[in-house]
């Protein structure tokens, strides 16, 4: 080294000489986040109902609100998971129903604790999950046509098993067989928080299932597989992601869910009628696209189909709460989904553009 030429400064112990790495600014990362629009959906809508219905704010009005938000949520969170993995399904409606259905038939016709009835449902409505995934890998039909056709199937077999067992549209009733009172207390019971407050057991299934399907997208190599897949199939099939597998892995989970769903509605009331859950797919479907699922797969988040779920919570009640007329709810529901589709838009490109 020449004389008056300074060494080069040694770089600060354990880390590595050049560029230092850059941070995300809060702004960027808050952006980039799927469920920003519904959350800003979210406030609006419950800061609406807080200054236009004066009963909206009281414990027990909150607790209705979280109750029926958790009925959407369990559904809305495996649906979203779907429409991230690029597909969807339009069987769910109807498949809540046909998992409460065998439960209750297969109770009482068997005379056997209702507990056997709950887990023949599980197989059955498992294998609906299993036909949807595994006919969609093996005709590669868009999954569209496929629940579509699935939807028709057991709306069908929904109302023409149930008078063919129970000679009616309904089932019999089943809240005095052995095993009720227990598998009520798993599906369909209140935890008393105060002498206000109720909140149905739903609700932790509802958070449970949000916190489980966050954990997976997020933090394990299925998640990863499941972004990649909807973003673009061929491509994650060509670097080794079993894209097949990770498709009917989907399916069962929209299976499993809507076993949760139907045993709440079987256990809740005792008694099923046959003809139950017809659109409500798409209330599901709504509430995950409220919550920043793209129609195209590969963008979304479980906690923003949760937020979705709130949002369609609130609006149900608060219409009531507000002594509003209830045919207005589907309108609202309407407007909201559109509004959150551009506002989701919106940030998206906003968020692209801050890259």
């Amino acid at each position: 080294m020449t004389a008056g030429t300074a060494a080069p400064p040694a770089p600060e112990s354990g880390r590595p000489p050049g560029p230092a790495p850059q941070r995300r600014a809060p702004a960027r990362v808050l952006l980039a986040r799927p469920e920003l629009g519904a959350v800003v959906g979210a406030v609006a809508v419950f800061t609406f109902f807080a200054l236009v219905a004066d009963s909206f704010l009281r414990p027990g009005s909150l607790s209705t609100v979280l109750y029926a938000a958790s009925t959407i949520g369990i559904m809305a969170v495996p649906v979203a998971l779907l429409m991230i993995g690029g597909e969807f399904d339009l069987s769910t409606g109807v498949m809540v129903t046909s998992s409460a259905l065998v439960s209750s038939m297969a109770s009482y016709q068997m005379t056997a604790n209702v507990w056997v009835g709950v887990g023949v449902s599980l197989l059955v409505t498992l294998a609906f999950g299993l036909f949807n995934g595994w006919l969609l890998v093996r005709t590669r039909l868009p999954s569209f046509i496929i629940t579509l056709g699935t939807f028709l199937m057991l709306t069908g077999l929904n109302l023409g098993a149930t008078k063919l067992i129970s000679g009616g549209v309904a089932t019999r009733s089943i809240s005095d067989m052995e095993g009720f009172p227990s598998a009520s207390a798993v599906f369909a019971s209140q935890l008393t928080l105060g002498d206000d407050v109720r909140v149905r057991v739903t609700v932790l299934w509802w958070l449970g299932l949000t916190a489980l399907a966050t954990w997976v997208l997020l933090r394990t190599r299925a998640g990863n597989w499941i972004f990649a897949v909807g973003g673009n199939g061929a491509a994650a099939r060509a670097v080794g992601v079993p894209v097949a597998r990770t498709k009917i892995g989907l399916y069962l989970g929209v299976a499993l869910c809507a076993w949760v769903s139907g045993q709440h509605l079987l256990f809740t009331y005792g008694v099923v009628q046959s003809g139950e859950g017809v659109g409500n797919e798409l209330i599901y479907i709504a509430a995950a696209v409220i919550g920043g699922c793209l129609l195209t797969g590969g963008y979304g988040s479980a906690v923003g189909s949760a937020v979705g779920a709130l949002i369609f919570g609130m609006t149900e009640k608060g219409i009531v709460y507000a002594q509003w007329d209830h045919d207005w709810f589907k309108f609202f529901l309407g407007a909201m989904l559109l509004l959150a589709t551009l506002l989701n838009a919106w940030i998206r490109r906003r968020a692209e553009a801050t890259r």
